[in-house]
């Protein structure tokens, strides 16, 4: 198999390149080698390259940077994704494409007014443009009629790159008080535990007898997550109760405080439930999902202690939310 990986710089490409398969011959661009907002540099890498199967994990990220850069957001997150799609239909490849909970709006509720986790067939809404540009990106995949995976994930973080989880361990080992929002609900998913369930659906492709009947009977949207339900602050209490315990700050936890996003404005908006409904990803590949929880733990034990102790500053911070 000829496998087509971008986005190798960024948390997700990161964890799947070393998780491919060993018997796969595998093309993992550099940025700059491959400039996703550059079509015709896309369209001569898959047209040289061949690729029997695109992963495609590369994506604008910056949230609220992507509010005025809309070119730029539109050419990554839409066009590519559309051109990726066209060209695998042309060979006859398959696309696993991954995009986001933002695609929704983060109001689905229950009658007593909790948070109901978003099935794949709800409506979409985003509220942001980084959200619409993802959202536009799947529906021209599913409209090249090309054969595909949409796997929608949230809250992505790793012990690589910028992300929360780096962020507020970083802010922990610097400050005596955080602030952080609690009003913002959703499931962190660790960047190697995408990577390495993506790579299990992988394998279950390859050990089919017909590709093309596999694709046809699973191919779709499905969200891809570990289980339970958090908040940006939970998350990042759970983030410093293990780094104290695994000595991983170098000095006393600091104090960490909840406030609702109102206190913490940023350019674009953010749905308050992004959870995501697994079901669908269960019975068809029959995968057993964790609580969030157990991947945190595992990534927090690939975190370097500090080599020295950090000064202690009574400066408040608040976490970052995206």
């Amino acid at each position: 198999m000829r496998i087509l990986l971008t986005g190798t710089s960024g948390q997700l490409g990161h964890a799947l390149l070393p998780r491919l398969p060993a018997t796969a011959i595998v093309h993992a661009p550099q940025r700059a080698e491959l400039d996703l907002s550059n079509a015709t540099q896309l369209r001569q890498c898959i047209t040289d390259f061949k690729p029997d199967l695109i992963i495609n994990p590369a994506a604008y990220t910056a949230v609220d940077l992507a509010e005025s850069d809309e070119d730029t957001v539109h050419a990554i997150n839409t066009l590519a994704p559309a051109i990726l799609a066209e060209e695998a239909r042309k060979l006859g490849a398959g696309l696993i494409h991954y995009s986001t909970d933002y695609v929704f709006a983060g109001d689905k509720k229950d009658a007593e007014g909790n948070w109901l986790p978003y099935v794949e067939n709800d409506a979409t809404a985003p509220l942001n443009l980084y959200g619409w540009t993802k959202l536009a990106g799947e529906e021209a995949i599913i409209a090249s009629g090309c054969q595909h995976l949409i796997l929608r994930t949230s809250w992505v973080y790793s012990n690589f790159g910028k992300n929360f989880f780096l962020t507020m361990l970083k802010l922990a080992r610097e400050r005596d008080q955080l602030r952080v929002v609690n009003d913002q609900w959703g499931t962190p998913n660790s960047a190697d535990w995408l990577a390495t369930t993506t790579c299990e659906i992988l394998a279950q492709l390859q050990q089919s007898k017909d590709a093309m009947s596999w694709w046809q009977e699973l191919g779709g949207v499905y969200h891809l997550s570990v289980t339970g339900a958090t908040n940006w602050f939970d998350f990042a209490t759970a983030i410093i109760e293990l780094a104290d315990q695994q000595n991983k700050l170098g000095k006393f936890a600091p104090q960490i405080s909840g406030i609702p996003a109102s206190e913490y404005p940023v350019p674009a908006r953010r749905p308050h439930n992004s959870l995501l409904s697994t079901g669908k990803l269960q019975a068809a590949f029959g995968l057993s999902i964790p609580d969030w929880r157990i991947p945190l733990d595992a990534c927090m034990q690939s975190v370097q202690a500090p080599a020295f102790a950090s000064p202690h500053t009574t400066t408040q911070a608040q976490g970052q939310t995206t």
